[in-house]
């Protein structure tokens, strides 16, 4: 399997997709070559920060050194709600900053390749040899390896509280279908799927899958911002967080981090899109709804 980078700048950088594209061999994808570190840091670009913490490479690279180690006996898939909230509240990033896939090739490629290989690492096919897929290290937001858990922590966190985000990333399906949708970027909304999976409502990967889709198909007709209001956005949290990067300490391992100190999302709100989802449930076409034996598909 790909090894930790045999070089490691002090900061992180910015690496371009074409750039990125070069070192994506076959031999990498399959974990068993190692990303030649001295070349591909020679083209990156400097990050835009004036905030020398937030691009100090070493935090994020201890961090994801931990969850290896830490969920190193179970199914990688496992990590994922150990680490988004740790990674957001590390890296400190506004929307705009994450929106900027140079940054998340850099993360997968110059930092981290060995964990993107131990966390998406699959069998395609029986009898075919293990790989990553290649949007694992350069995609989307929703597929790439380390974006989509930044993603998954900015938009279910709940003001500073990160226990929402846990809760998320332990059904799979959620992970991987909600953050394709882009009402889920409407915090009651958000927080009212969260809730259906704390009260088992939802469980298997077939009904959180009916569940988004019923909900996602509503928005169409009923605005979920009228019905349920969110609080007021005030930039200011955000802002005076990423400024305070620079004498934070390293996120803790044992309990959750502290995010922005954002107003949390109304509980009436909530409340009502809950009620709302439940029906839309109770009506959603689920296939094998009554099958007690279908269990959630954990996708890598």
């Amino acid at each position: 399997m790909t090894d930790k980078p045999n070089f490691l700048p002090e900061r992180l950088a910015l690496l371009a997709d074409l750039n990125a594209a070069q070192y994506l061999t076959d031999g990498l994808l399959a974990g068993k070559e190692d990303v030649p570190a001295i070349a591909l840091n020679k083209t990156t670009e400097p990050l835009p920060y004036d905030n020398e913490s937030r691009a100090e490479l070493d935090p994020v690279r201890a961090l994801v050194e931990d969850a290896m180690y830490k969920f190193r006996e179970d199914r990688p898939t496992a990590a994922d709600g150990w680490l988004a909230p740790r990674l957001h509240a590390t890296l400190r990033l506004s929307r705009r900053e994450a929106a900027d896939r140079r940054i998340w090739n850099y993360l997968a490629l110059g930092v981290a390749p060995d964990y993107v290989v131990w966390r998406h690492l699959v069998a395609k096919s029986e009898g075919a040899p293990p790989k990553v897929a290649a949007r694992r290290f350069r995609g989307p937001g929703d597929t790439q390896a380390l974006a989509r858990l930044w993603w998954a922590a900015e938009l279910f966190r709940n003001g500073p509280d990160y226990g929402p985000v846990v809760t998320m990333c332990a059904n799979q399906d959620m992970l991987n279908t909600a953050l394709r949708v882009d009402v889920m970027d409407h915090r009651p909304t958000a927080q009212a799927t969260v809730r259906l999976l704390e009260r088992g409502t939802v469980r298997t990967g077939r009904e959180v899958n009916a569940l988004v889709a019923a909900v996602n198909a509503s928005a169409a007709t009923l605005m979920y911002d009228v019905v349920a209001p969110d609080a007021e956005r005030d930039g200011r949290p955000l802002r005076e967080w990423i400024e305070a990067a620079e004498s934070a300490p390293a996120v803790p391992r044992r309990d959750l981090p502290i995010g922005p100190y954002e107003e949390k999302t109304p509980e009436r709100s909530v409340d009502v899109l809950v009620d709302h989802f439940a029906e839309l449930f109770a009506e959603a076409p689920v296939r094998g709804r009554t099958d007690a034996d279908d269990e959630t598909d954990d996708e890598v």
